[in-house]
């Protein structure tokens, strides 16, 4: 709608309001006069009621919240005051012209309620206007905010505040000790495959290779463990090359040869698969030879 059609709009809406009260006014200047106004004050009568209509009108386009609510009742009050006093100047012909020394109802408490409506509503506006005034006046407009930063929900400046916020996880490697050996004993019936083949070392060095694992990724970042310290080690027995080719004879004495196989020896001397192949070679070589077999028993 362009500004002419707004005015024009607004032209008639302002008409409309006048012819309005013309009507009103003079039922309520007779009524005032029938309660004991003079001349002047029934001509005026009609501003204290249908005014603070009016004016609480406007509050209410300008306050908000409970002072908007206020201002709200107090329009709807003073409304049906107003439609009161024109109702009973109406339903009573002898109240037109202003008549004095009558009562506007026939019926004694029904006057009472009437007169008193009519007198309080001067007292009301008096009460009701100036507080809404004062509303209006030290009311403050809500600042306005940037129009990016407004168009963006509070929840979503939460949720980025937090994504900012969150502590950046990252894969953490932690040297473990090394277990007893690096064989593990499967259950019975069922053979375990072998997950990684070392490099075959000469008997005389077999050592036990340290263990590196992969923390889990937590959501919460915590300090690394580092290596854990000798004391706190579980102490292990360590054997000798000889130990173990001397338990290998032992255990193997009555073994044939098809049963002299790499994977039955290290599980019966509970060593790695590089020894037990290593073990295998030794004594199929030494059952080979049986002489060489035989010195190395009597030594």
């Amino acid at each position: 709608m362009n500004r002419t059609a707004k005015t024009l709009l607004v032209a008639a809406l302002v008409g409309v309001v006048g012819m309005a009260f013309r009507v009103s006014w003079n039922a309520q200047r007779d009524v005032a006069r029938t309660v004991g106004a003079d001349a002047t004050a029934a001509l005026l009568y009609p501003f204290v009621v249908d005014g603070l209509m009016a004016l609480a009108l406007v509050a209410t386009l300008v306050l908000t919240g409970r002072d908007k609510t206020f201002a709200l009742r107090v329009l709807a009050g003073y409304t049906a005051a107003s439609l009161v006093l024109n109702y009973v100047h109406g339903l009573v012909p002898a109240l037109h012209g202003g008549g004095r020394r009558m009562q506007l109802a026939d019926w004694a408490p029904a006057n009472w309620v009437l007169v008193l409506l009519a007198t309080s509503l001067p007292v009301g506006s008096i009460f009701f206007g100036s507080d809404l005034v004062a509303k209006v006046l030290h009311h403050r407009a809500p600042a306005i905010t940037d129009q990016g930063e407004s168009a963006q929900p509070a929840t979503n400046r939460l949720g980025s505040d937090l994504h900012e916020s969150a502590p950046e996880t990252s894969l953490e490697v932690t040297e473990l000790p090394a277990p007893e050996s690096t064989e593990s004993v499967p259950a019975v019936g069922s053979v375990r495959p072998v997950e990684s083949m070392p490099t075959v070392e000469p008997v005389g060095a077999i050592e036990s290779v340290p263990v590196k694992a992969v923390a889990a990724v937590e959501s919460a970042p915590r300090r690394a463990t580092g290596r854990v310290p000798e004391s706190a080690r579980t102490p292990r027995p360590t054997r000798t090359p000889d130990e173990l080719l001397a338990e290998a004879r032992s255990v193997t004495a009555d073994w044939s040869d098809a049963e002299l196989t790499a994977e039955a020896i290290r599980k019966a001397v509970r060593t790695s698969s590089a020894n037990g192949r290593l073990l295998r070679d030794t004594l199929r070589a030494e059952r080979s030879a049986p002489d060489a077999g035989a010195e190395a028993t009597a030594a």
